[in-house]
C-alpha cells in the first residue's frame, strides 16, 4: 500500500511539474486565447517526460478551463485572461489531496443530484446503460465476486446520464480515489453479507430512473447510501 501511494504521489507531482511548464510556456510565447499548444509528442520530448503524463496533465487543464482540445486539430489555449489563467493554474497546484471522508461527502452529494437529473433527462440509451451495469453488478454478488468495480461503474453510468458533463467529470475524477480508499478501510467487508440488499437497492434506484420519479430516486440514493456515511464517520 504505501508502494502505492508514493507511486501516486510521484505522478502528481510530475503531472503538477508539467503544468507548471505549460504555463511557463503560454507566458512566455505570449499565447493568446484560441492559440495552439504544441503535439503531446512535442511537449513530451521538450520536457523529456512520457506522453501519457503530458497528456493527463493537459486533461487536467481542460477540465479547468484552461486549454480546450479539438478532435483531429490539436490543443488550444481557452478564451480566458493571462492573470485568470496563472491564477487558476496557481489554485491548481495547490490542491490537497481529499481524505476519506471528504471523498464520501462529496460523493453522496454528487449522487443525490446527479441521479435527480438522470431521472429527469435519461435516455433510452442511457438506461440501457445503466441497465448493463446493474447487471454486472447482479452477476459479481450472485457469484461471490468482488463487485466493487461493477458497483461504482453503475453510479457513473447514473452520472452519465444526468446530462451533466461537469458533475459526470467530478465523478471521474474522484473514483479512482473512493476505489483505494475503499481497500484501504476496507468497506467492502461491511457488505460481503449484504449482497443481496444492495442488489435491491440498485435495482429500485434504477426503477425510479425509468419511472423518471426525481424525488423518488433521490430518495432511494440517500437510502443506499446510509450505511456508506455511518461508516466513514466511525473509521
Amino acid at each position: 500500500m504505501n508502494l502505492e501511494v508514493l507511486t501516486k504521489k510521484d505522478n502528481e507531482e510530475v503531472v503538477n511539474g508539467i503544468i507548471s511548464k505549460i504555463r511557463d510556456y503560454i507566458n512566455f510565447k505570449n499565447l493568446e486565447p484560441n492559440d495552439k499548444l504544441p503535439s503531446e509528442r512535442m511537449l513530451s520530448e521538450k520536457f523529456e517526460v512520457s506522453r501519457s503524463s503530458v497528456r493527463e496533465a493537459i486533461q487536467k487543464l481542460e477540465f479547468y478551463g484552461i486549454l480546450k482540445s479539438i478532435p483531429q486539430s490539436g490543443t488550444f489555449v481557452a478564451d480566458i485572461g493571462v492573470i485568470a489563467m496563472n491564477g487558476i493554474i496557481d489554485d491548481i497546484l495547490e490542491l490537497k489531496g481529499s481524505d476519506f471522508k471528504s471523498l464520501v461527502e462529496t460523493r453522496i452529494l454528487l449522487e443525490l443530484k446527479t441521479v435527480r437529473l438522470a431521472a429527469k433527462r435519461r435516455t433510452d440509451n442511457d438506461l440501457q446503460q445503466i441497465k448493463k451495469a446493474l447487471n454486472a453488478f447482479i452477476q459479481k454478488i450472485l457469484t461471490g465476486e468482488d463487485a466493487m468495480q461493477e458497483d461504482l461503474l453503475f453510479h457513473l453510468a447514473i452520472a452519465k446520464a444526468s446530462g451533466n458533463t461537469t458533475m459526470n467529470n467530478l465523478m471521474l475524477i474522484i473514483t479512482p480515489e473512493i476505489l483505494t480508499n475503499f481497500e484501504k478501510y476496507h468497506v467492502c467487508d461491511k457488505k460481503e453479507n449484504d449482497g443481496l440488499a444492495i442488489i435491491k437497492e440498485h435495482t429500485e434506484i434504477y426503477e425510479a430512473i425509468i419511472a423518471q420519479d426525481t424525488q423518488l430516486a433521490k430518495q432511494k440514493m440517500k437510502e443506499h447510501f446510509k450505511l456508506l456515511y455511518e461508516y466513514c464517520y466511525n473509521i
